[in-house]
């Protein structure tokens, strides 16, 4: 049997080298594309990492995308490519716009086009984010698909407009995408600017020098984490078994308080230290509860999260110690 084809857009980053390690072992031929090319072994072993076909390219020019879905005939395309961290589409919204909506137009049209030409015909699936949500009740959560969508920061109004193309695609000419709205998911390899991994390196060094506290943001917001070794595989899971037109939460349906969440990172770490809350790490914009349903993603996949938020913090905690 010749092995599907799946191209990985963002494939350098954080969820995109993960998502090549899943789909390489499930037998998939994985092309893995990003502005950089290929990462180098990290997150990947270096068995895992010969494993993928890197490229670089910018998936926002719709040439290169062209040339990219020629070389790479997917099956399945991954489209993970953008800006994934909040601050980052605040600070630079035109960029934002540009890699968050701009790259999946592009795709989008290219991918009309190739289908038209009968060359093509995969399933695309567009990474969103629970941040599209915005803010609802408490006794609202958790959140289905239905709930409405109020995204209150640039970043999310990007993926929201990035899920509304999506969409209009397969309505209108029948490209099979399906997005996903994901939740807060975290493990080995994420940057340390987002909250688990950062809370991780202040309570090791906490440890080390003794420090009696360790700065903290909003301590009451409650969120949804799923390991990232979870989150891929409801993505592969999702190209073979989701349906076209469809959105589907990723998250694990439950929720924890970021206090809580930072007094498990302290006692997995061994450190006895407080919590001191920082203005400067507060967002004005943070959305004080966000929990999600997997109803949805379990019916139609089978799917169920292996992986607890103890094995997140327990991986964090070895990588960087």
């Amino acid at each position: 049997m010749t092995a599907r084809r799946a191209l990985v857009t963002g494939a350098g980053g954080f969820v995109g080298q993960w998502l090549c390690r899943e789909l390489a072992r499930q037998g998939w031929r994985v092309v893995g594309a990003s502005l950089d090319g290929d990462p180098g072994p990290g997150i990947l072993s270096p068995e895992d990492h010969a494993l993928v076909a890197w490229h670089a390219a910018d998936v926002s020019d719709r040439a290169t995308v062209r040339a990219m879905l020629d070389a790479a005939a997917p099956d399945a395309i991954f489209h993970l490519a953008g800006m994934a961290f909040v601050p980052d589409a605040t600070d630079d919204p035109r960029q934002a716009i540009q890699v968050n909506v701009g790259a999946a137009v592009s795709l989008l049209a290219e991918v009309r086009v190739l289908r038209a030409a009968g060359t093509i015909d995969p399933v695309v699936l567009l990474v969103g984010s629970a941040e599209q949500y915005g803010r609802h009740d408490h006794d609202a959560m958790p959140l289905a698909e239905e709930a409405e969508c109020r995204p209150r920061n640039f970043y999310a109004a990007t993926k929201m407009a990035q899920e509304v193309f999506g969409l209009e695609a397969f309505r209108e000419d029948g490209t099979q995408v399906i997005c996903t709205r994901s939740f807060n998911h975290s493990g080995r390899g994420q940057r340390e600017a987002f909250l688990l991994p950062a809370l991780v390196r202040r309570a090791l060094d906490a440890k080390r020098t003794k420090a009696r506290e360790i700065t903290i943001g909003n301590t009451d917001t409650v969120r949804d984490f799923l390991h990232v070794e979870d989150v891929v595989r409801a993505y592969a899971l999702l190209a073979d078994q989701g349906f076209a037109g469809e959105v589907y939460n990723v998250c694990s349906g439950q929720g924890v308080a970021v206090e809580a969440l930072a007094h498990e990172v302290l006692r997995a770490v061994g450190a006895d230290a407080a919590l001191a809350p920082d203005a400067a790490l507060r967002r004005a914009v943070d959305v004080p509860f966000l929990v999600g349903r997997n109803d949805k993603l379990r019916a139609d996949t089978g799917w169920l999260p292996q992986r607890s938020r103890a094995d997140i913090i327990h991986d964090l905690i070895h990588a960087a110690s």
